[in-house]
């Protein structure tokens, strides 16, 4: 009896033990140092979301929108450089996030996307709101996970953020069925990582690292192209060092702002498409090219063929061995983590034989600076951002949609650290800028984050001020309104004769309304006076602000290289 009694104790004992795999994903997440999550809820995903209720450990945000939801984590794990994690039930859930996880992909941006799925039991018989996303999203993520047994739970999730935020960072998924969620387990942690053949990041070979240092001391028009991959390894102090010990001009990608300080006199600007005369014409007469963390990509070197003409030596160091010669021919790699490269480097550089050439491009930058026609009767948006910038001396965190007003913040924004410019560089994702915003705010609490936004991408994404009105999310919202789709209105005009097709964005809402219906405090300008107050205004009050400024419509970015010509073949607009 005695026995019996014991055994049953130990059953019961056992059954106590035992949680769901709801219950699991959030200890797992928890221990893997998640400060929040960002979802929406949906049938499949309702176990995980009755783990939360009690939860006082685990904090979630309710997106108005699955693509909110991956862009705010996007955000987050931009600004923080930690693992951004999002939530979304099957089906429209999961696909609603495709175009959020294909941006963080491009960019090499680390997340961890959770999805639930149909029960296992009916997966494969088209069941309601089933949707293969393992396989939908296959191209656009680092790696994903199909969860059958609720006791590989806990490894699939450590392995997910190791990969996530190792070697090339990037987005994983793990789908989750929802019978597995409901499983029950004796959970334990995990803690090792054993993953046959995934190198996190491959040693950098100080034989190539030497002969690149050899090629630069030996050269005379040198130049460094700092990309985003600069930022992500944290390889900012690093860049600094190795541009004093060599002296090196630098010129940055749109992802590499805030990697190299904007103050710094070696400092060119932006290149590319709409890239500063200074940094493309650098490029253009340069003998040595360095790329650090840029991977070429076609608005930084425009016609390959005619792509830095005089380079004799083209340098890569990247992270990632697939981007070496992918679409420059590479001379010199230098494979392995950015940060360690230039560590090594540092030790041993020398100045490259520039004197003359530093003088050159010191003219260049100083004959051809960034121009706009100021008026005393319109607002420019150029003036907008030289005032945002003026105001918070370039230390606020700055995200921005995608358009012509991106492109002006790459302009005259003044970075000066790294992880302060928040932008979707490769795959140009319209309503991104505001959500990333959320996210960037959230990881960062102590910081002043401004989201800058156009009148078209903002209305993809609008939703997402309830968020801000009900967690008193502090983000100041600017919207740079010129009632038309900027940059397609440029292209059309430029290169297809001002034949304007659909971009007219005149019966767009009152934003100041829209604002103030969300709970949200909302100002307008039209004058630059009015702007300059405004926008006090918006700086003293606490909480989140929206701020409109209405620009003229025929305002274009410039200087602008057409698409199939050389990056020293620029238009200059009104400076030409």
């Amino acid at each position: 009896m005695g026995n019996a009694t014991k055994i049953m104790d130990q059953a019961q004992q056992h059954d106590q033990d035992l949680i769901t795999g709801s219950e699991v994903l959030l200890r797992c997440l928890l221990a893997e140092g998640t400060e929040c999550v960002f979802g929406y809820p949906g049938g499949n995903v309702l176990y995980i979301y009755d783990a939360m209720v009690g939860n006082p450990d685990f904090k979630h945000i309710l997106t108005r929108h699955e693509q909110g939801a991956i862009h705010a984590a996007d955000g987050y794990a931009r600004s923080t450089g930690k693992v951004g994690v999002c939530i979304a039930t099957s089906g429209p859930g999961a696909t609603n996030l495709v175009t959020g996880i294909a941006t963080a992909y491009m960019d090499s941006v680390p997340l961890v996307i959770i999805t639930g799925n149909v029960p296992t039991t009916v997966m494969g018989t088209d069941a309601f709101q089933e949707a293969d996303i393992i396989s939908i999203t296959m191209p656009i993520t680092k790696h994903s996970y199909l969860v059958r047994d609720v006791n590989d739970l806990p490894r699939i999730v450590h392995e997910a953020f190791y990969i996530a935020n190792t070697g090339r960072k990037g987005p994983v998924l793990i789908d989750i069925p929802k019978d597995v969620s409901n499983q029950k387990m004796q959970y334990r942690p995990s803690n090792q990582i054993d993953l046959l053949g995934y190198a996190a990041a491959p040693h950098p070979e100080p034989t190539e690292i030497d002969t690149l240092l050899k090629a630069i001391a030996k050269s005379k028009r040198p130049v460094i192209i700092a990309g985003g991959g600069v930022v992500y390894s944290d390889a900012s102090s690093e860049l600094l060092e190795f541009v004093k010990r060599t002296n090196i001009p630098v010129t940055t990608t749109l992802l590499g702002l805030g990697g190299f300080p904007s103050a710094h006199e070696l400092w060119l600007g932006m290149l590319g498409m709409h890239g500063t005369y200074a940094a493309n014409m650098a490029v253009q007469n340069a003998d040595l090219i360095l790329s650090i963390g840029s991977r070429f990509d076609d608005r930084i070197t425009m016609n390959l063929n005619g792509f830095a003409p005089h380079a004799k030596r083209i340098a890569h160091i990247d992270i990632d061995p697939a981007e070496i010669g992918k679409n420059v021919k590479t001379d010199i790699a230098c494979i392995g983590d950015i940060k360690a490269v230039l560590a090594y480097a540092n030790r041993k550089a020398k100045p490259a034989l520039s004197g003359e050439w530093i003088k050159k491009v010191a003219e260049s930058k100083t004959n051809y600076p960034l121009r706009y026609k100021d008026s005393e009767t319109e607002l420019k948006p150029q003036f907008v951002i030289e005032m945002i910038n003026e105001t918070t001396q370039g230390n606020a965190i700055i995200t921005t949609d995608v358009g012509q007003h991106q492109m002006w913040v790459a302009q005259f924004y003044q970075f000066q650290h790294p992880r302060s410019l928040i932008t979707s560089g490769g795959l140009g994702t319209m309503g991104f800028g505001f959500p990333a915003a959320i996210g960037v705010q959230l990881g960062n609490p102590n910081r002043l984050v401004i989201s800058i936004n156009g009148d078209g991408g903002m209305q993809m994404c609008a939703q997402e001020m309830a968020i801000c009105a009900i967690e008193n999310i502090p983000v100041k919202i600017v919207v740079i309104n010129n009632q038309v789709l900027g940059m397609v209105k440029q292209w059309q005009e430029i290169i297809y004769d001002t034949r304007y097709s659909h971009i007219d964005l005149a019966g767009s809402p009152n934003f100041v309304k829209l604002a103030e219906a969300y709970g949200i405090k909302g100002l307008r300008a039209t004058t630059k006076a009015e702007a300059t107050r405004i926008w006090q205004e918006a700086l003293e009050t606490p909480g989140p602000v929206l701020v409109e400024f209405v620009v003229p419509k025929e305002e274009n970015v410039y200087p602008m290289v057409l698409s199939g010509t050389n990056l020293d073949q620029m238009i200059m607009g009104d400076f030409e």
